[in-house]
This record gives structure tokens, C-alpha cells and sequence, in this order.
């Protein structure tokens, strides 16, 4: 028996729009049974993974803070997908961004004026649309693809990153410690409130939202790019340059990836740690497909993501469970939405191979 995939005949949008909803449903059945499997009571730690982390403000303002970055990065990824550029190095260019921003913070540790935080935030948005104009100027160049491009990338802002805080840019007086020295107050973006981390990046991060939707729903340039990921050749018809929409679409990615590394560094950590991203710009691949590539979607996607690395952070410490739960859970995530809309576009149907119907159809003659 093989099975074959056919397309229906029509697509049912109310599925196609429910479809996160059921897959996030699925990821807590599987995860539950995970749980039990491993001896922990389901919902007790359930509880504890998607609960307990927001039973004050602190950790509402600590959700907001993981929300801020993966939030960024997959607001670029959206943008660029909409032109059907697979961009796979917001990891690489947010940490770039971190990389940049630190250097000219460092430069600048004399500085008491407020412009040293500006500088720094430009930094940090050049370095990362810098390093996706690579993806960019390969695939309009030699039409290498981005896929393979832009994560490959990531691997070298890796390497250029612990490069740095091994070296040039680490600390004389951290005791040995890869790291860089800490930045001045002037080059900190300010805390939003009182006993709370939430930093300026937040607002950042929805002004960009606002900004990214007006772009794609209500400019020409929006709908030349969601032009060009329908249909190049129908792009190129009506007079539409695809050069000019690729570097359009990759650099804003990569600028929005750059500022979610550089408010990390400027923000919460205040320097350059090798560990700047848990995976954030991964993270936002999953976080975009499951906004459907819509900022408000991914508003929520994000909050939920930064939920789930607030919750394996509580699980660890709490119930004594591996940190790589967060990672596992979002597999089983992306999975399940794929899943889910492979089986809303199509319909699975199970087929006799060649030489087995040409038999039957022999033996019914």
C-alpha cells in the first residue's frame, strides 16, 4: 500500500486559521504524555511550565523580556517569507548585531550623553542588514540559495562572537572570563519600570510590529513583495525589479534581527556574553509559520514562545528537568503545524502500487 497525497478541492480558511490552536493542543497532549513517562504528574507540571512563571508581575515583565527579541526576529522572517525568501540567519544576524553594538558601546564607555545609546542601537541595526545583504548580494549575484546561505552565515557570527570576547573585545578585568567589560549607563537602554527588567526594546519591538504591518497591508511595496512571493514570473511581467525587492525584503530582516541582538546586549545583559541568544532567531522560524506570517499573529506566537522558555527555565530548577525540554517542546510544535496543514491543504489517500492494481485488475477480468 503507498499513500498518496491529493489537493482538495477547497480549502477550508476557518482550518487554516485554527490550525496553530490545534497544533499547540496536540504539543500538550504529547507533552503530557512525555511527563508521565518520565514520572511527573501532567498538569502538576504543566503548571509549573506555563503558569507558575506569571504568577506576579516580575515575571510578566520577564516574559516581555523573551518576547522582545524572538518577537523582532520573526516580524523580519514574516517580511521576507512573504516574498518566499527563506531567510534562516536571523540567529546569525541577531547575533551580529550583539557583536556590533558591543564594539561601539566599548568605544564609548567615556560618553555620559544619551547619543552613545543611539550609536549603539544603529550599530547593532547596520551589522545585522549588513550581514543579510550577504544572503542577499549571493542570491541576486550567483543565485545561490538563501536557505543554505544565510545558515551557514550563522555559524561564522558564532565563531566571529566568541572570537571577540576570547579577545579583542574581552574584559582585562573579568578574572579570565569571556566576556566584555561592562557598557556605561549612557549606552543602557532604560527600564520601563521600577523593579522590573522590561527595558525600551519592548516598545521597540511593537512599534516595528506596527510598522511591519503598514508595510505589508497598506504600501505598493508591500504588495510588491507578496506579488513576488505569489508569482516571480508574474512580478517580472508587471515591471517589478526582484533584485530590488530581494535586498529590500532581506535587509529589513536582518535589520530587525540586528536590533533584537543589540537590545540584549544594551538591555538585560549589558555587555557581550557569548551566551547573547538561546536560540531566539531559531525560535522566531517556528514563531512566524505560527503567526501565519501575520504581526499580530506573531505577537502572540512570540508571547507564547518566550512563555515556554520562561517555563523549561522553571522546570529546571523546580522539578529537576533538562533545559533542552524548551527546545523539544517547540519541535513538537513546528511538527504539529505542519502536520496540521499538510493534512487542511490535502487529502491522504491509500493507493495499490502499479503492479499490484494491474494484478487485481487482471484477476477481477
Amino acid at each position: 500500500m503507498l499513500l498518496s497525497l491529493e489537493p482538495r478541492g477547497q480549502q477550508s480558511r476557518a482550518m487554516l486559521l485554527l490550525s496553530p490552536l490545534l497544533a499547540g493542543l496536540l504539543t500538550l497532549l504529547c507533552g503530557s504524555a512525555l511527563f508521565a513517562g518520565l514520572g511527573h504528574p501532567p498538569l502538576a507540571t504543566l503548571h509549573t511550565l506555563l503558569i507558575e512563571p506569571l504568577q506576579d508581575w516580575y515575571g510578566v515583565g520577564e516574559l516581555l523580556v523573551k518576547a522582545t527579541p524572538i518577537l523582532l526576529c520573526a516580524l523580519g522572517l514574516a517580511l521576507a517569507y512573504q516574498a518566499r525568501l527563506w531567510n534562516i540567519g536571523a540567529e546569525g544576524q541577531l547575533l551580529i548585531g550583539a557583536l556590533a553594538g558591543s564594539a561601539v558601546a566599548l568605544q564609548l564607555l567615556d560618553w555620559q550623553s544619551r547619543w552613545a545609546l543611539v550609536w549603539v542601537l544603529l550599530a547593532g541595526i547596520g551589522a545585522g542588514a549588513a550581514w543579510a545583504g550577504l544572503v542577499a548580494w549571493l542570491r541576486t549575484r550567483f543565485n545561490a540559495n538563501e536557505i543554505l546561505t544565510s545558515i551557514m552565515l550563522n555559524y561564522i557570527a558564532l565563531n566571529l562572537l566568541l572570537f571577540c570576547v576570547h579577545g579583542p573585545l574581552k574584559d582585562p578585568q573579568g578574572f579570565n572570563f569571556p566576556q566584555s567589560a561592562m557598557f556605561a549607563d549612557s549606552a543602557h537602554l532604560p527600564a520601563l519600570f521600577d523593579g522590573s527588567r522590561m527595558h525600551l526594546g519592548a516598545l521597540f519591538a511593537l512599534f516595528a510590529l506596527v510598522a511591519v504591518w503598514v508595510l505589508v497591508q497598506r504600501s505598493f511595496v508591500g504588495f510588491q513583495i507578496k506579488v513576488l512571493g505569489l508569482d516571480r514570473r508574474a512580478a517580472g511581467f508587471v515591471g517589478f525589479s526582484e533584485k530590488r525587492l530581494v535586498w529590500l525584503a532581506l535587509l529589513l530582516s536582518g535589520a530587525l534581527a540586528g536590533l533584537a541582538g543589540v537590545c540584549e546586549v544594551s538591555g538585560p545583559i549589558g555587555q557581550l556574553v557569548p551566551q547573547v541568544s538561546p536560540g531566539y532567531g531559531y525560535a522566531a522560524i517556528t514563531v512566524a509559520f505560527l503567526g501565519r506570517l501575520n504581526p499580530i499573529g506573531i505577537l502572540f506566537a512570540s508571547l507564547l514562545m518566550a512563555l515556554l522558555y520562561l517555563g523549561g527555565e522553571t522546570a529546571q530548577m523546580s522539578l529537576n528537568l533538562p533545559l533542552a525540554l524548551t527546545g523539544l517542546f517547540q519541535g513538537m510544535m513546528l511538527f504539529f503545524l505542519l502536520a496540521c496543514d499538510v493534512l487542511i491543504l490535502y487529502k491522504p489517500r491509500l493507493a495499490l502500487n502499479w503492479t499490484r492494481r494491474a494484478a487485481v485488475r487482471d484477476a477481477l477480468a
